[in-house]
């Protein structure tokens, strides 16, 4: 059997700020929350789980736009990415560049890496 371990963790998903005592049990792939306590609702121990074994995020950037009355534009994925992939997400934006007109809420990159997360963009900007 292997051996638990207990921390606390605060949870992010409302203002309340949670901090909540986790106790886990196994390492990596194995990994699993046995227990979890404080939590002010029923979303902590999601949040826990969902922390732990897969953590995720929304990605917010820019990319290059061309003949635009800006050069860049500020974009954010549709969904969130799994967090070990960020920065070959970053990569991938860093290196794509959209031609003016852009409309808020464009998609600018279709499922970035194979996530079936899109990128959009949250601005306007005008062709020059």
């Amino acid at each position: 059997m292997s051996e638990k371990k207990t921390f606390p963790m605060t949870c992010i998903i409302c203002p309340m700020g949670c901090t909540m005592e986790v106790t886990t049990e196994g390492e990596g792939a194995n990994r699993r929350v046995v227990s979890v306590t404080d939590n002010g609702c029923k979303r902590g121990p999601e949040y826990v789980e969902k922390e732990l074994l897969n953590p995720t995020r929304t990605l917010t950037t820019t990319i290059t736009v061309q003949n635009g009355d800006l050069t860049v534009v500020p974009v954010k994925t549709a969904g969130e990415v799994p967090k070990k992939m960020l920065l070959q997400c970053m990569e991938v934006i860093r290196r794509a560049t959209v031609k003016a007109p852009v409309k808020t809420g464009d998609v600018l990159l279709h499922d970035i890496l194979g996530t079936g997360v899109n990128v959009v963009s949250c601005a306007r900007v005008n062709k020059r």
